[in-house]
């Protein structure tokens, strides 16, 4: 089974502070025994909301359009997400175009990826490509099961379009909120696993985990760990559609 374990921002992050040195090493050997071990298939962190643009449904859903960051955290409920290559964050807004008329006007979130150069790692190479992450915000037909073979046409219709401007690197859909869990945290620091369905989710994401383990039992597990790392932020485990 493939699930999908997201973390949510905290303050420091939102206010453009990099991470705790030993939160990037922890994390950093948690993700590699995990690749070793055939577990972590794929994940990335993304920057604070100031530096993201939702395409938002205007009222009467007449159209789009494109609303810059910050946010407050509103309708967060993720569908499924994209990762693409492109020039610039304009050229993934206009791509995320795409993907959002596909899905029938869903609301769709545009964000770069932090590198290993944001956080200090490494030296940017010199072509290095820019990454985005596009997270698709859940709608009725999601919930209710139909994701998957929408999600796979949307990805299919942003491969034909972005032809040699970019590249799909990565598209995965989420099964309905119902099948995951929520570690939520209290000002006392007790945590606790909550099961869904979600109503609503009101943390931004700031980033993703994608597992291959043979039971939801054991994705909470690895999540358990990578929240200990992280400290108090909200983390949600979800499944995710087959391909």
């Amino acid at each position: 089974m493939r699930f999908i374990v997201m973390h949510k921002v905290d303050a420091k992050m939102e206010a453009g502070g990099p991470p705790d040195r030993k939160i990037i090493d922890d994390m950093g050997a948690l993700v590699q025994g995990s690749l070793k071990d055939g577990v972590f298939l794929n994940g990335a962190g993304l920057h604070r909301s100031s530096r993201r643009v939702r395409l938002e449904v205007d009222r009467g859903g007449a159209g789009l359009s494109a609303v810059s960051g910050p946010y407050e955290g509103r309708n967060e409920l993720v569908s499924g997400l994209v990762m693409i290559s492109a020039r610039s964050l304009d050229a993934a807004v206009e791509h995320a175009k795409t993907v959002s008329s596909s899905l029938g006007g869903a609301e769709v979130e545009v964000g770069p990826v932090v590198e290993p150069w944001d956080l200090g790692l490494m030296t940017k190479p010199g072509a290095a490509p820019e990454r985005f992450l596009l997270l698709c915000k859940s709608t009725p037909a999601d919930e209710a099961g139909h994701g998957g073979a929408r999600h796979a046409a949307a990805a299919r219709a942003l491969s034909a379009r972005l032809g040699d401007d970019g590249a799909v690197l990565a598209a995965e859909s989420l099964a309905p909120a119902e099948k995951g869990s929520r570690l939520a945290s209290a000002s006392n620091g007790k945590r606790w696993w909550v099961d869904g369905p979600f109503a609503e989710s009101k943390e931004l994401i700031a980033g993703f985990s994608i597992l291959q383990l043979p039971s939801k039992a054991e994705a909470l597990a690895w999540a358990d760990r990578y929240a200990a790392i992280l400290g108090d932020n909200e983390v949600d485990v979800r499944e995710l559609n087959d391909r």
